[in-house]
């Protein structure tokens, strides 16, 4: 091997395992297993210089081509989609309130979240410094009662301090989705849509900003197969171009400068600083990667590669004849297909699997309930054997 050859395994001269993830394309395993040409887009994205306002404009067009939003931006996560979405409702066009934030006591910045939808990702816009103001009751979510989201919860807390909605949508919380919005729009209150784990299948790239939401946020390094640290902000041409002004390094000349083509200069009473999104700037590498990517994901047939999907399941839950085991179709879990795996103590089985050489990951989403889940969304073939003998040696 020459010296400018990449190593086979680079984790090994650095003394990190490899681990079997049966558990999804999570953050903390690394997210997707990118795909050569997108690796291959990214060396070569490695080798120039360009300004990075123009490939974020040539990117805002390829995802709004993709999503049918009027502008995209690639973030450095769904997380920082969030807290640029959030950062944007708050400035809009002011380089003021973009220099002042997090610290935004003194300009309206309260965001609207359903009390259901209020979750550790909330995190994520807070940073902004919006102040979060909890709305509507969870009787559905405990099962205290049958009622979701009303319109009326949400016209009660429309004060003149409010700059936003956000929705964390879901299979379960869609149907809320069409209220959070006609609402949203009679009241000139732009709705921003946390999608970030709701690809695939593919449609829902163009379902939310086809409902009438003003800025939806994906993550690029899972179901998009694209750089971990990447994700998708697309919605209104006003929101995103604040967004982008708010990541993009502003240690320019005012009189040099040259804008985005997004950006309308008109708007701005001068050139903003750099914003609270400085640090999620995105790389030439991760941008050029991202659209690799979702050109890939929006060409892909989703329906033969659940097929694929399912057939390897189906050889997996055969090696673990007598097992309770029970196969969930992808038109069921409303991505991809998994195998179910009841078990008596599901954390202590996960964590038996964990101590395996090499580690093994299950979903534990639904461990409360006995069941460990094989998700196959970035399992390799080569480890579908190795899995299943891992998972009988622990039992």
């Amino acid at each position: 091997m020459s010296p400018s050859d990449p190593p086979s395994n680079p984790y090994e001269s650095l003394g990190v395992r490899r681990r079997i993830n049966a558990a999804g394309a999570l953050t903390r395993l690394g997210g997707a297993v990118m795909a050569p040409e997108v690796m291959a887009a990214m060396a070569a994205a490695s080798r120039a210089s360009v300004d990075i306002g123009e490939l974020q404009d040539a990117a805002s067009s390829r995802i709004a081509e993709a999503t049918g939003a009027e502008a995209g931006l690639v973030t450095t996560g769904a997380a920082a989609a969030l807290t640029l979405a959030a950062a944007a409702s708050i400035a809009r066009w002011d380089v003021a309130k973009m220099a002042a934030l997090p610290h935004a006591d003194a300009f309206p910045r309260d965001i609207l979240i359903p009390r259901t939808h209020r979750t550790g990702y909330a995190h994520a816009l807070a940073a902004s410094g919006a102040r979060l103001v909890d709305i509507g009751h969870n009787d559905r979510g405990t099962g205290a009662g049958v009622r979701g989201l009303e319109a009326w919860e949400i016209e009660t807390a429309l004060t003149p301090s409010v700059v936003a909605m956000v929705f964390s949508v879901n299979a379960t919380s869609i149907v809320d989705l069409p209220t959070a919005m006609a609402v949203c729009r009679a009241n000139g209150v732009p709705l921003i849509v946390d999608a970030a784990a709701q690809l695939p299948p593919k449609e829902n790239l163009r379902r939310f900003i086809s409902m009438g939401v003003d800025l939806v946020a994906f993550s690029g390094g899972k179901a998009l197969g694209g750089p971990q640290a990447s994700g998708i902000l697309a919605g209104r041409r006003d929101l995103v171009a604040s967004a982008l002004l708010q990541q993009l390094d502003m240690d320019v000349a005012p009189e040099t400068w040259v804008p985005p083509k997004m950006v309308d200069r008109a708007n701005l009473r001068g050139v903003p600083h750099h914003g609270i999104g400085r640090g999620f700037k995105a790389g030439k590498e991760e941008i050029v990667g991202l659209l690799t990517a979702l050109d890939r994901f929006v060409k892909a047939d989703d329906a033969a590669n659940n097929a694929a999907l399912e057939a390897r399941l189906k050889a997996i839950a055969a090696a673990l004849d007598g097992l309770d085991i029970k196969l969930v179709p992808a038109r069921q879990t409303g991505r991809v297909p998994v195998l179910e795996i009841a078990v008596s103590d599901a954390l202590a089985m996960s964590a038996r699997l964990q101590r395996n050489d090499p580690p093994v990951h299950l979903s534990e989403r639904h461990a409360a309930r006995g069941v460990l889940t094989l998700d196959p969304q970035v399992l390799l073939p080569e480890h579908d054997a190795p899995l299943a003998a891992a998972i009988r040696a622990a039992l």
